[in-house]
């Protein structure tokens, strides 16, 4: 595609993604569906565009006040990577020569607002919790995430499959907590990778694989996933209790339920039952009440731990959002405390920065729930053989932040219910 072309096709992808009335990345890829005839470097520049300014739209609407043409022409500008000559080749010479001014202003040049990329309710919260590491969170956060992978413990060990990957091209080291991750240089493409096609690994950042190992699933038990999505978790539970007992992925979007389905074919699970429900009261729930040993509550959050991959929530989300989350994400860990046996175990998670659905939450639930007794989370994930779990815990609950750990933000809290 022409350059010209190429850069207005930037520009009308920006201003559909910053309608914020869906996410962006099911804005980008409906696009690419509606426009077929887009090459992978062509959907890679846009994709690519698109992010760097939602990850930096304070500072790009900033600079852009000082150009001329559209705004989203002028973000489009700001944001396209790569060879500064290929974009300037697009450029009129006004636009070459502001384009040259923004690449010369220095972060020191810039409020505060233009250096963190964030929303000042957010900056708040977040610089109370960290004060001095939030310039560090900020840096993190404007980053792209790398590709992890969980290797599945029934088909493969992570040795041979390092070796593996290093055979195919592909540049590979072991994550520096869990034991079963492995982090992949670049964004190679893993559809045809024997590995992946044989269901030796899965897509699964790291943190996500440390909130499977706080459950410590044994074989033959009644576990429960209740907040299933994809199934990502679903998987590594699975594979914990080496494909035996009855591992049940509740949701209530089917349509998220379905993505297990091939990802189950790949791992050889037998022992999971996707299960459809329309809320946290569901009666096929209720039936299950007391018979339960595990339960993980993955709970539906404001996604802030995962800016790095989906820097249009911190645009997304409010104050607002946040309340009406963190009453749904008590009623949904109340439920799923019901289904336990004596002596079960229930873990609640999110993948959120913020206290409000973090701590506060687990402390509200602790509160009124005497019979869950909680449980040091360093001690779980050092029976899980987790490298160094010291450093991610804070409390007595795993606390992961991505500019200390390397992962996405996530919490977790450890209960077992009174034999």
């Amino acid at each position: 595609m022409h350059p010209k072309a190429l850069l207005d096709e930037c520009a009308s992808l920006i201003e559909k993604v910053f309608k914020f009335d869906h996410p962006a990345d099911a804005v980008v890829a409906r696009h690419f569906r509606e426009n077929k005839s887009l090459g992978p470097r062509e959907r890679a520049t846009l994709s690519d565009t698109v992010f760097a300014v939602l990850r930096q739209r304070l500072r790009f609407e900033w600079l852009a006040r000082s150009g001329s043409g559209s705004k989203w022409r002028r973000l489009a500008i700001l944001g396209f990577p790569g060879d500064r000559d290929f974009l300037k080749s697009a450029l009129i010479d006004t636009e070459k020569t502001w384009l040259d001014h923004c690449d010369a202003v220095k972060d020191s040049d810039l409020m505060a607002p233009h250096r963190h990329n964030l929303p000042e309710w957010l900056a708040t919260a977040l610089q109370a919790q960290l004060g001095g590491e939030f310039d560090a969170l900020v840096r993190s956060l404007n980053d792209v995430a790398p590709l992890d992978l969980r290797v599945n413990a029934l088909k493969a060990k992570r040795p041979a499959v390092l070796e593996a990957l290093a055979k195919a091209g592909i540049q590979a080291r072991a994550t520096p907590y869990s034991p079963m991750g492995i982090r992949v240089e670049g964004k190679p493409s893993l559809a045809k990778l024997p590995s992946f096609t044989q269901g030796e690994v899965e897509v699964q950042d790291e943190g996500s694989q440390l909130l499977t190992l706080l459950l410590e699933a044994k074989r033959g038990e009644m576990v429960v996933d209740f907040c299933a999505g994809a199934g990502g978790k679903t998987l590594a539970i699975g594979a914990a209790m080496r494909n035996s007992g009855r591992l049940y992925a509740f949701d209530t979007s089917a349509h998220r339920l379905d993505a297990i389905k091939p990802r189950l074919a790949r791992s050889d699970l037998s022992n999971v039952h996707p299960v459809a429900i329309a809320h946290e009261r569901d009666e096929r729930i209720k039936r299950l009440a007391g018979k339960i040993d595990r339960v993980l509550v993955d709970a539906p959050c404001s996604g802030l731990g995962t800016l790095r991959r989906h820097p249009d929530l911190k645009w997304r989300q409010t104050p607002a959002t946040v309340a009406e989350l963190v009453q749904l994400q008590t009623a949904i860990l109340a439920s799923a405390a019901r289904l336990l046996k004596p002596g079960g175990r229930l873990v609640y998670a999110t993948c959120s920065l913020l206290p409000d659905e973090n701590e506060a939450v687990a402390a509200a639930f602790g509160q009124t729930h005497p019979e869950f007794v909680p449980l040091d989370a360093v001690e779980c994930l050092t029976r899980a053989q987790v490298n160094q779990p010291e450093q991610l815990c804070s409390n007595g609950c795993l606390r992961l932040w991505p500019h200390r750990h390397g992962s996405d933000g996530f919490f977790a809290a450890v209960w077992d219910k009174k034999a």
